[in-house]
C-alpha cells in the first residue's frame, strides 16, 4: 500500500535528527547528550548541535522539536549514535537531585520506573507492580529476606524481558515484595550483565551480554 507523500516527507523528517538521550533532569533543564557527545546541560528554549529545540522538560522526559516535529526522550533512555545500525549496548546515567539513578523502561512490556541498587542481589519488584506486569508471583518460590525492619516473605520469580530504550534483556532472576518496596530495584542480576564505570557523578554501564 502506498503510503501519501505528506506522510513520507513526515517520516523523513522525524528521522532527521540526532540521537539525544536525556541523562537527567532540573527545572526547566536536561542533561542531554546528542549523538553520542559528552553530556551538556540545555535549558528550554534552547537549540541543540542538530539544530533541534529543547521545548519542555518534566521529572521523567524531555520534549525536543526539529523540523517541526516533536518527540519525546525518556530519563535514562540510552542514546544509540546517528548512523549506527545496531542497537546501543551502554547505558549513560546521571543522578537525580538526592543523588539516585532512576531510569524509565519496561518488564514485560509494560512501562516501570526503576532504581539502580549495587546493595540488592537481585531485582526486587512491589508486589502490586508485579501484578500489574501480568507476574503470578506467588506460584514463585517462596523465601525469606533480611530487610531493615527485619525479616520478610517475598517471592522469587523470573521476568521474560526488560528494556531500556532499545537494550532487552532476558530470563533476569528477581525477588517480588507484597509490601514494604515503593520502587523497583535493579539489584546485581541485571547489574551484573554490565561492566560499571563511574566518572564523577556520571555512571556507565557497558554490556556484557
Amino acid at each position: 500500500m502506498r503510503l501519501p507523500v505528506l506522510c513520507l516527507l513526515s517520516f523523513a523528517a522525524a528521522a532527521a535528527h540526532a540521537d539525544v538521550g536525556l541523562l537527567g533532569v532540573m527545572t526547566n533543564r536536561a542533561l542531554l547528550s546528542v549523538d553520542g557527545a559528552a553530556p551538556r546541560m540545555y535549558g528550554v528554549g534552547a537549540t541543540l548541535p542538530d539544530g533541534g529545540k529543547l521545548v519542555a522538560v518534566s521529572r521523567g522526559d524531555a520534549t525536543i522539536e526539529h523540523n517541526g516535529q516533536r518527540y519525546t526522550v525518556a530519563l535514562g533512555q540510552p542514546a544509540a549514535r546517528a548512523g549506527s545500525a545496531g542497537k546501543s549496548e551502554k547505558l549513560v546515567l546521571a543522578p537525580d537531585a538526592q543523588g539516585h539513578y532512576v531510569v524509565q523502561g519496561e518488564i514485560n512490556s509494560v512501562s516501570a520506573r526503576m532504581l539502580i541498587d549495587t546493595g540488592a542481589s537481585l531485582i526486587a519488584l512491589p508486589g502490586h507492580e508485579a501484578e500489574r506486569m501480568g507476574i503470578d508471583f506467588r506460584k514463585g518460590r517462596r523465601v525469606y529476606v533480611s530487610t531493615a525492619n527485619g525479616q520478610t516473605v517475598a517471592w522469587r520469580v523470573k521476568l521474560d524481558t526488560l528494556r531500556l530504550g532499545d537494550m532487552e534483556l532476558h530470563a533476569l532472576d528477581a525477588l517480588v515484595h507484597e509490601s514494604g518496596l515503593p520502587i523497583i530495584l535493579l539489584g546485581n542480576s541485571f547489574l551484573n550483565r554490565f561492566d560499571m564505570r563511574r566518572d564523577g557523578d556520571q555512571m556507565t554501564l557497558q554490556r556484557r551480554y
